[in-house]
């Protein structure tokens, strides 16, 4: 969970910049989980809980003219800009993040997990989507996290051994590098293993995911080593933090990637999962393979927006929010009216209930992408909420048309350049430190990604996330289905925004609101991710609301329209970049450690 400020919730973008020149001011406690008992306490915080402020423009944006990124790490974002500035590209830079981020945020990413990667070629326009996903072991079967009575064994796929599926980030990054890499792949990681070897201080949301897990870790000798102080407890914020194993893993991956797949790190692997419980085996590591997809594309409001295909379901259902409202005058009826929130709300809900029906791995089920996506399709379910009343009783996945035969981390980096390069990618492990598994002696933490198969038909995941089919079960070589939704928006062919997110399901509607206030707000970019968000996932049926100091009439008036509101910690960190006349500017989510850096 991340920490957050109260933020004002005008009606115009004049309002809330008015609010933004004195946030540091208010302060917001980020408990208060549960559901209201009478709507005078939507509007409270939870005194009891630790408060924060939204960090200032100065600490996350940034601004250029060459080239902008915007990470979730400070080191991050130091470690690639650095490649930029010795004549790499953006994807030298993707690269380096991608190992520098797997160091600084052990509790989101690593080597250990997986992630996509989108990257525009300025030149061409061409679009390569690389998916490089953790997939389900061979020996992985439909009732592997079910008892003998068919009913799902808590924590079985989410903690130890079953959890994990196989990594794909280092294969994934290596064959990203052959393809479109300029520096040297040596050059890339060992920057990571330098931070890994001196360490960094313990910033606020690490220290707080070590505290939240700290007797999960402690029951794996190598998380504990790491994660734990001598005594048991958890390290805490301010505490250096060395990961001298992880440091001698990524210095021999920076000469022999394929050490992960079948060398001695393969073998490592492979016992550790097996000591705690698991089904990942040799040949699960060596036959991995990285698959390109083709990219979600969909014309919205004059712009194109691209992102994620299958097997996330991220990016159709983003351009099902924002094609849904593309007839409604949402700016007119202004900046969080009640009017607004509501009809982007329905359109969440009505796509996570398409999302529960039809969204898997492609390679094993038909997943109607084109019907999904179309804009008749999306006109007739638009015409199933009204304008001023929920109606969610009856709110059910749609009928497009068929072809014939996600704790709330992850990481997200966004990047351009004048020359019309982009690259947006979003990496995870899963949940907070994954399986909690450290690999032994290397420092690598094992992803839980088979939390994000469907343990059966109408069960939740770690994010509360449900499936209506079994299109999302568990089968072996199968791709988990995700939220992770990165995402490119061009306006007469030029990339114009880069954005993405952490945060499971609450993902797809951070970067869907991102764009909506961006670009038909027309608030700036550090006001379009630092805005409040909302989240509606269709199950469970609640309206969430990040916990912050609102207006009880607009609150109110949403209880009145129907919906059951709960309010909620921040739990999505946005990273955008956007090309403005006057350059490009870089966010990173002010709720989080995040920086950006620009040339």
């Amino acid at each position: 969970m991340q920490d957050g400020t109260a933020v004002f919730y005008g009606s115009t973008p004049k309002a809330m910049k008015f609010f933004l020149l004195g946030f540091f001011l208010l302060m917001l406690a980020v408990g208060c989980t549960g559901k209201p008992a009478a709507p005078e306490s939507w509007s409270s915080v939870d005194e009891s809980v630790r408060k924060g402020v939204l960090s200032p423009p100065s600490r996350v944006s940034a601004s250029g003219k060459r080239w902008i990124l915007s990470t979730q790490g400070a080191e991050t974002t130091r470690i690639a800009a650095g490649v930029l500035r010795k004549g790499g590209t953006l994807v030298d830079a993707a690269i380096a993040a991608s190992f520098a981020i797997s160091v600084e945020r052990p509790h989101s990413t690593g080597i250990g997990g997986g992630g996509f990667l989108i990257h525009r070629n300025g030149k061409t326009g061409k679009v390569r989507v690389f998916d490089f996903r953790e997939r389900a072991p061979a020996k992985a079967h439909s009732r592997m996290f079910l008892d003998d009575q068919g009913e799902v064994i808590p924590d079985r796929s989410t903690v130890g051994g079953d959890a994990v599926a196989v990594p794909g980030l280092v294969r994934g990054l290596k064959a990203i590098h052959d393809e479109l890499g300029s520096h040297s792949w040596a050059s890339l990681v060992n920057p990571a293993a330098k931070l890994a070897e001196r360490g960094f201080s313990i910033y606020p949301s690490l220290a707080r995911a070590i505290l939240s897990e700290r007797k999960d870790l402690a029951r794996y000798p190598d998380s504990r080593k790491i994660f734990l102080r001598q005594n048991g407890s958890p390290r805490v914020e301010g505490d250096r933090l060395v990961q001298k194993d992880l440091g001698r893993t990524l210095r021999v991956l920076a000469r022999d990637p394929e050490q992960f797949y079948q060398g001695g790190i393969a073998a490592r692997i492979v016992a550790s999962v097996r000591r705690h419980g698991g089904r990942v085996s040799a040949a699960d590591l060596l036959q991995y393979r990285v698959k390109n997809r083709e990219p979600v594309i969909a014309d919205w409001r004059g712009y194109q927006v691209i992102s994620m295909p299958p097997p996330s379901s991220g990016g159709i259902h983003v351009v099902q929010i924002l094609k849904m409202l593309e007839s409604d005058s949402l700016s007119g009826a202004g900046f969080w009216n009640a009017d607004s929130i509501h009809l982007i709300a329905s359109a969440m809900q009505q796509a996570f209930a398409d999302r529960a029906r039809y969204l898997g791995d492609p390679d094993f089920v038909p997943v109607p992408v084109k019907g999904l996506i179309d804009g008749v399709y999306l006109a007739a379910q638009r015409s199933k909420f009204r304008n001023t009343a929920r109606s969610a009783d009856s709110v059910q996945a749609g009928a497009p048309a068929i072809a014939p035969a996600e704790h709330f981390e992850t990481t997200h980096f966004s990047m351009m350049d004048s020359d019309g390069n982009a690259v947006v990618s979003t990496q995870t492990i899963n949940g907070y430190f994954g399986s909690k598994v450290t690999v032994e002696g290397t420092g690598i933490v094992l992803n839980n990604e088979m939390d994000d198969f469907s343990a059966k038909v109408g069960a939740s995941n770690l994010f509360g996330a449900t499936s209506s089919s079994d299109a999302n079960r568990v089968d072996p070589f199968k791709t988990p289905l995700s939220s992770m939704s990165p995402t490119l928006v061009l306006k007469d062919g030029i990339p114009v925004l880069a954005v993405g997110a952490p945060g499971g399901t609450r993902i797809i509607t951070a970067v869907a609101q991102t764009i909506l206030n961006h670009l038909v707000y027309g608030l700036d970019l550090y006001q379009a991710v630092a805005a409040p968000r909302i989240h509606q996932q269709w199950q469970p049926d609640e309206l969430m609301i990040e916990n912050i100091q609102v207006d009880p009439s607009v609150l109110q008036e949403l209880h009145m329209r129907g919906w059951k509101i709960r309010r909620v910690p921040p739990q999505s960190n946005v990273m955008a970049v956007a090309r403005t006349a006057e350059g490009f500017i870089g966010v990173s989510d002010p709720r989080d450690a995040g920086t950006s850096d620009g040339e």
